[in-house]
C-alpha cells in the first residue's frame, strides 16, 4: 500500500529543494528613517511631500512609520521609492535598493490525492495505472464469462433432456 501511496501522491515540494528565500533584515526600517531625514531636512511636511510628489499621505506616512499592514508590497513600494527619491533629491537607487521582497508564509500542505490533476497519458505512473485497469478488467471480464458458460451449458443440457 505505501508503494502505491509514494507513486500516486503529490506532494507540494519546490524542484531539487528550491527554497525562495528572502533577506530577515527589515530593510524598511533603514527606509523609513532615510525618508523621514530627508524630508526633515527640507523643511518638507507629511503633506507637502505627498503634494510634490502625489503620493498619499497615508502611504508617506505608512512608509516613514514602518506600518507593514498598511505599506504598499514590493512591486509596487519599488516605484514609489523611485518618486521619493526624485522628490527628496536622494541619491538614485538608495531606496530602492534597501526594498526586498517581504518573505511570504505559506502553510504546509499535507499530500493530496489529485485524480482531477493526474494525467494518465503523459506520467509512467498513469500508464501503470492504465495497465492494472486493464489487467483487472480481463480478469473480472473472464470470469464471468467462465461462469455464464458454465450457466448455457446446463441449459443446453437441461434442454436436451426435455426434448428426450
Amino acid at each position: 500500500m505505501k508503494f502505491l501511496k509514494k507513486f500516486f501522491l503529490f506532494n507540494k515540494k519546490i524542484e531539487n529543494n528550491k527554497v525562495l528565500t528572502y533577506e530577515v533584515v527589515d530593510n524598511y526600517v533603514e527606509i523609513a528613517k532615510l525618508v523621514k531625514e530627508a524630508r526633515i531636512q527640507q523643511n518638507l511636511t507629511i503633506k507637502e511631500l505627498s503634494r510634490i510628489s502625489k503620493i498619499p499621505e497615508q502611504t508617506i506616512n505608512s512608509i516613514e512609520n514602518n506600518k507593514k499592514n498598511i505599506r504598499p508590497k514590493f512591486p509596487f513600494i519599488r516605484s514609489i521609492l523611485f518618486k521619493l527619491e526624485e522628490c527628496l533629491i536622494l541619491k538614485k537607487n538608495t531606496l530602492v535598493k534597501l526594498a526586498t521582497r517581504e518573505k511570504n508564509s505559506f502553510k504546509k500542505e499535507k499530500p493530496n490525492f489529485l485524480i482531477t490533476k493526474f494525467d494518465l497519458l503523459n506520467t509512467w505512473q498513469g500508464s501503470l495505472l492504465y495497465f492494472f485497469i486493464l489487467i483487472l478488467t480481463i480478469f473480472i471480464l473472464k470470469r464471468y464469462f467462465i461462469l455464464n458458460v458454465n450457466i448455457i451449458e446446463i441449459q443446453n443440457i437441461e434442454n436436451k433432456n426435455i426434448e428426450k
